[in-house]
């Protein structure tokens, strides 16, 4: 409780009663101004044109992070509230300005380039938005799997690759149906092409039957080994927020808010580009009749501050 003395000597008595009454017509001035502020509060900048607000009733349960962090600041953000797009028309005009689909329809993905399976990328028949969701629809079709990479654009003209950084930091809100031969391998890829040579972080990745871990290769390892992995025993089946925190000489990798664990060894130091990449076949291919859907609720991204 904040008291007020007020001093009475003489003729600057009727001051000080003036003084006290502008002050009291003040405090209603003053509380509206406090409360604007707070209401306010919910409101944060990803950039310096417009206010952007996290959906106060996320599918997943948990709202996107709005705002800069310590150390970071943000650059993206995308809980897909925007509207509805149906299978075959995304990203569309709703979605175009911030996301790509990648890859073209036939696109090999990993196991087809390196052990010429019969799966590829197909956004044309995987992606949509739905109810606050992106919806990847995993399923066969005449013998090939299916999966989807999109990729966040930094800007509605930014071409290939677009979010290129180098540091910083990716959260990305998601759950799956258990769809064994389906995995996930998100990730930050050198813009350079040059792999293994400038590294590859891979975080959430996994089997969606299985659990989730986090995969580091770092710089100029040779082909194919890991520096790192880190595992958790938590599964797709559940809403989980993965954040990579990729800084100079150092890679954190959090589940959910809690660290799974610390990469420093051969850390990447070159422009990468993060992708929703999302395959099959590694290793064993899924049943032609396996088929589902892997759900992500928002995506919020921040550069090095």
């Amino acid at each position: 409780m904040i008291g007020f003395r007020t001093i009475e000597a003489g003729p600057a008595r009727a001051d000080s009663a003036e003084k006290s009454r502008r002050r009291m017509q003040a405090r209603p001035v003053v509380l509206t101004i406090v409360l604007s502020v707070l209401a306010y509060g919910s409101l944060s900048f990803v950039s310096d044109s417009s206010p952007v607000q996290a959906n106060i009733n996320p599918p997943s349960g948990e709202a996107m992070p709005i705002g800069n962090l310590p150390g970071w600041k943000q650059v993206f953000t995308e809980d897909f509230v925007s509207g509805n797009v149906p299978v075959g028309e995304f990203p569309g005009g709703m979605y175009g300005a911030k996301w790509s689909e990648n890859y073209a329809d036939g696109t090999p993905d990993t196991a087809a380039q390196l052990n010429e399976a019969r799966s590829g990328y197909f956004p044309s028949r995987v992606l949509s938005v739905k109810d606050g969701v992106l919806d990847m629809y995993l399923h066969s079709e005449n013998g090939t799997s299916m999966g989807a990479a999109p990729s966040p654009k930094f800007s509605e003209t930014s071409g290939r690759p677009y979010n290129s950084q180098v540091y910083g930091r990716y959260s990305v809100r998601f759950k799956a149906d258990p769809l064994p031969g389906y995995k996930t391998a998100w990730l930050l890829w050198p813009d350079s092409k040059q792999w293994p040579e400038d590294g590859e972080i891979d975080f959430p990745e996994g089997d969606l039957a299985a659990t989730i871990f986090a995969a580091m290769h770092g710089t100029g390892s040779a082909e194919g080994e890991l520096i790192d992995m880190f595992h958790t025993t938590a599964t797709f089946s559940s809403w989980h927020t993965a954040t990579i925190e990729w800084n100079p000489g150092r890679v954190e990798f959090f589940l959910d808010g809690r660290s799974i664990g610390i990469s420093t060894t051969s850390t990447p130091d070159k422009p990468m580009h993060y992708i929703l990449q999302t395959e099959s076949c590694l290793p064993v291919c899924p049943a032609p009749e396996t088929s589902g859907h892997l759900y992500v609720d928002w995506v919020a991204i921040w550069e090095k501050s």
